[in-house]
């Protein structure tokens, strides 16, 4: 593993991890990680080892305000700063690591929401786009919609505690534990960016029906970290392009939020490597 920084125009640092292959090994494609809110790059080592092995070259970077990364925690300089700093860091890598391989989004909880925010948007050119959990509808009840509809107006970088339940990530205490003794992981969110979180998921479900990236959806039936219902209205809303195998969608009955880092990951894995092969060959 490398690991390297990206500078953005406003002088920001974003901390990026990259996974080459060894010189002379055919790749397949080039996997771009996008991680999930308080977390960083680093949790997804396993993942980005099990893409290697299979001819994939990985790369990871932290958001604004998380991780490596320089900016406030939880904090966000602007409504569209995840998914510019996305955009960039896609640009950026295919003009020097990925140059002419496909290219696959895998964003996890915030990290998908801002993935596929970016494909709506059409902000990024994607070949794929692997969604894990995504926070398509972030269970907000009525009072913290409408206190989120006013507070970004007034304090947009009052910062509070995202009130992320850490027993909810995975059934493996393994995986708990690290993630609570984590020195990078925080627990910060700021106004504006819970703002976005709200705003987001329901424009990226209405703009499904349009939908024209291949994208695997894996969600998980137990997540209290997120609504489930969010990706089970996405997949609702691109009927048309799951029937045309565009869209591919799978539920996970029994998972919490971190299918990937679950105690019976494998057919969750077995899911991704199938969906891979069937299209980057």
């Amino acid at each position: 593993m490398e690991q390297s920084t990206y500078t953005t125009a406003d002088g920001e640092t974003l901390a990026i991890r990259d996974w080459p292959l060894a010189p002379g090994a055919h790749a397949r494609g080039l996997v771009l990680i996008v991680h999930g809110l308080g977390e960083h790059s680093g949790r997804y080592e396993d993942m980005a080892r099990r893409l290697h092995m299979q001819n994939f070259v990985v790369r990871a970077y932290d958001h604004y305000g998380h991780g490596h990364s320089s900016g406030v925690q939880g904090a966000l300089p602007s409504r569209r700063r995840l998914v510019d700093d996305l955009a960039h860091i896609v640009n950026f890598t295919r003009r020097t690591v990925g140059q002419g391989l496909p290219l696959i989004l895998l964003g996890h909880s915030m990290g998908g929401l801002v993935a596929a925010h970016a494909v709506a948007l059409n902000r990024v050119r994607t070949d794929g786009l692997v969604l894990s959990s995504p926070a398509l509808d972030a269970g907000l009840s009525f009072g913290r919609r409408l206190l989120l509809a006013i507070l970004p107006t007034f304090a947009p970088h009052l910062r509070v505690r995202n009130g992320l339940d850490a027993s909810g990530l995975s059934h493996d205490p393994e995986v708990v534990k690290a993630y609570q003794h984590d020195p990078l992981v925080h627990d910060r969110i700021s106004a504006r960016l819970g703002r976005y979180i709200a705003d987001a998921g329901p424009r990226v479900i209405k703009a499904a029906r349009r939908w024209h990236t291949p994208t695997l959806l894996l969600y998980a039936g137990q997540d209290r970290l997120v609504n489930p219902g969010g990706s089970a209205a996405f997949a609702q809303a691109a009927a048309a392009q799951v029937e045309q195998k565009l869209v591919e969608v799978h539920w996970y009955a029994q998972h919490y939020h971190e299918i990937f880092n679950e105690l019976h990951r494998e057919p969750v894995y077995r899911q991704l490597t199938q969906w891979l092969n069937a299209r980057f060959s």
